[in-house]
């Protein structure tokens, strides 16, 4: 996008220069030469002033009259019946040369080298050329920051489009200088926002609808193993069946579970950690530096874990946005292998949750400052939405922990290998 831009813009200033330039250049020329011979002309009408009409050959001052003679210059004096009179040096072969008519039939005619006016010719003419060439120059210069000041926050916005799609939901306070691009930041983190809650909402309905329906089905269930053993022959094998429909319904409702589960995660893949992690730390490393705060990394090599990358990234920007706004000292995010799981911990020095607050800390709109409270809570969502889980795992000093399931070999076969790896 920045070529395309800069070589369209460089496109017009090339015409426009080779338009106006060369006849500019032309005329330049020309009007040089018009304005020496204007200049001859004017020379030999203070030379005809002097010499009056009725002047002699031996009445002429030519010392006077020389001083109307441009250096190199030649004046010729013709008279009717007197011999005609040369002052100045020869101007050579084919030089520039203007006549005056004087009374009785007499003339003036000063001549100049050509080789003079040439001179000024090119001289100005070059002077044309280099302002035609610092022209050019300085419409690169513009169309170099031109294509820079658009190409870069059009990549920005097209960059923070794919993470919205990605489930990137964070807002970008960065804005451009550019109104019209900076109305799309705007619709785009206002629409994060409401991506964000809408995943958050769906999230906590599908929980409340399965465990309503799980506590409804195993009310069901009680009741009918107390059915299966009624004296009543009937009424035991009807309460039986009903038992294995409602077992078969309870198997369906987990695999509806386990199917929107997958959906969720339709986008999950291997995923090295340390190198997620370090992208999260690095961008998260400026804002804390201006605070006086730092952020460690202590992630080992080969953790490969199986999530969305978006949706890690987001989750762990969350809780260190989280740390930074309320926590203190340096924050640290750590990584390590668990029991079927891998297990990320971010921790700062702060002073921590109380504990009048921890059973509420992911509950949507809770915040302990003015934040809108959606932070962790869509962290938790976006962590589930891959399988995985989001804790609390420590209050003072806090530590959030979250569990994220390891790549399955199916996944793994088939990646490059790194570096240096044995095969």
């Amino acid at each position: 996008m920045r070529r395309r831009i800069l070589q369209s813009t460089l496109f017009v200033v090339a015409i426009t220069a080779l338009v106006l330039g060369g006849p500019l250049a032309i005329t330049t020329w020309q009007l040089v030469e018009d304005i020496t011979r204007t200049e001859l002309t004017s020379r030999l009408e203070q030379v005809a002033a002097r010499l009056g009409d009725t002047a002699a050959p031996d009445e002429i001052d030519k010392a006077a009259i020389g001083l109307a003679i441009p250096a190199g210059g030649q004046l010729t004096v013709t008279l009717p019946g007197r011999p005609t009179q040369v002052i100045g040096a020869d101007a050579g072969a084919n030089p520039v040369a203007e006549t005056l008519p004087l009374g009785h039939g007499g003339s003036l005619m000063l001549a100049e080298p050509r080789s003079v006016m040439r001179t000024e010719q090119v001289q100005v003419t070059v002077i044309v050329v280099l302002l035609v060439v610092l022209s050019v120059g300085t419409g690169a210069i513009v169309a170099t920051v031109t294509a820079r000041r658009l190409a870069t926050p059009l990549l920005a916005v097209a960059d923070r489009a794919a993470r919205l799609g990605g489930g990137d939901f964070r807002s970008v306070p960065l804005r451009h200088g550019i109104p019209e691009l900076d109305r799309v930041s705007d619709v785009l983190d206002t629409s994060a926002a409401a991506l964000a809650e809408l995943v958050q909402r769906e999230r906590a309905l599908v929980g409340d609808v399965s465990h309503q329906l799980r506590s409804r089905l195993t009310a069901l269930q009680l009741r009918l193993d107390e059915l299966g053993t009624h004296p009543d022959p009937s009424a035991r094998k009807e309460a039986l069946a009903a038992l294995e429909q409602t077992e078969r319904l309870s198997g369906v409702l987990d695999e509806l579970l386990e199917a929107a589960r997958l959906a969720r995660a339709a986008g999950a893949e291997p995923m090295d950690l340390r190198t997620a992690l370090s992208s999260v730390a690095d961008e998260w490393r400026p804002a804390l530096r201006a605070a006086g705060r730092s952020i460690k990394l202590r992630v080992p090599d080969g953790l490969l874990a199986r999530v969305t990358p978006a949706r890690l990234r987001e989750a762990v920007g969350a809780l260190v946005d989280n740390a930074t706004q309320y926590g203190a000292g340096t924050v640290t995010i750590s990584a390590r292998a668990g029991e079927n799981t891998l297990v990320i911990d971010v921790s700062d020095a702060g002073p921590g949750v109380a504990d009048e607050l921890v059973p509420h800390v992911f509950d949507r709109g809770f915040s302990a400052g003015s934040s809108t409270g959606l932070g962790l809570a869509l962290a938790r969502a976006l962590v589930e939405a891959d399988g995985g889980r989001l804790e609390l795992s420590r209050a003072r000093p806090p530590t959030f922990t979250i569990f994220v399931p390891v790549a399955r070999a199916e996944d793994v076969v088939g990646l490059p290998r790194p570096a240096g790896t044995p095969r």
